[in-house]
């Protein structure tokens, strides 16, 4: 098993002609790939170590899943990193989870731009300090002519705000004038979206047992399949990422419809 093989930080970004995509059917691969990183305190718990250090685990797994999304040339791949109701933690948990960012986004810079990642971040971000703000800006200036995954990261990001925002934009236009309510459509809809220019969402993963969306890309996941996980997101590894890839594969999909 590649965990045993490799450790956390060195996974190397593997190619297509990997054993680890051996089972892979690349003619139904998903363009765009959502996961729900959920149980690092859980994990931490059960480790008999502060909820902390279990969100530090964490950023590991979620380098080695995006090196396997990397490898296996993903359209996206978008992670919720803070939800719009995380806020409710204690402050200390949300203190670190804001220093955690910045520091793993400053550590982990210069090697996603070397494997052309192309990151992008989505949610009420002026809700964030203004420091971690200027960074996060500065990384997307950085990568934006990459050619890689487009990596998505969720932070104060709530499916339900997004649509809130959607429809005071809307409204807020059609009051000046400038957008007649008639005339919007879905594709109008996409486009004010946080993810605009990315696909639908196809496949949502969430690990650690909870079977919900979590109020996460509630539009852009209107026909994603779903898998879960009772692993923590810690101990998520790229072979289990793969087998949630291979399960989409084999999956019948009709959009409201029925196939031939």
């Amino acid at each position: 098993m590649l965990k045993k093989i490799f450790g956390r930080d060195d996974f190397p970004v593997p190619d297509r002609s990997s054993p680890l995509f051996r089972n892979i059917n690349w003619e139904r691969l998903p363009k765009h790939v959502a996961v729900i990183m959920d149980g690092n305190g859980r994990w931490a718990t059960q480790q008999g170590m502060l909820r902390t250090a279990g969100h530090s685990t964490g950023v590991s797994a979620l380098k080695n899943i995006l090196k396997t999304a990397s490898g296996m040339k993903l359209n996206a791949l978008t992670v919720y990193a803070f939800s719009t109701e995380n806020w409710k933690r204690p402050h200390t948990e949300v203190d670190f989870l804001m220093k955690l960012f910045s520091e793993s986004l400053m550590r982990e810079l210069e090697e996603m731009h070397e494997y052309k990642v192309q990151i992008h971040f989505i949610g009420r971000i002026e809700g964030l300090p203004k420091s971690l703000q200027k960074e996060m800006r500065a990384a997307e200036k950085l990568m934006e002519n990459n050619t890689g995954v487009k990596f998505n990261v969720a932070v104060n990001y709530g499916g339900q705000d997004e649509l809130l925002r959607v429809m005071q934009n809307f409204a807020q236009k059609a009051k000046n004038g400038e957008l007649n309510p008639e005339d919007i459509n879905e594709s109008m809809i996409e486009d004010a979206l946080d993810t605009c220019g990315n696909y639908p969402v196809d496949l949502v993963i969430r690990t650690s047992g909870d079977q919900r969306l979590s109020n996460f890309l509630l539009w852009q996941s209107a026909y994603a399949e779903l898998w879960f996980t009772d692993t923590n997101w810690p101990d998520f590894t790229p072979e289990e990422f793969v087998e949630a890839i291979e399960d989409f594969g084999k999956r019948e999909r009709r959009f409201g419809g029925l196939n031939k």
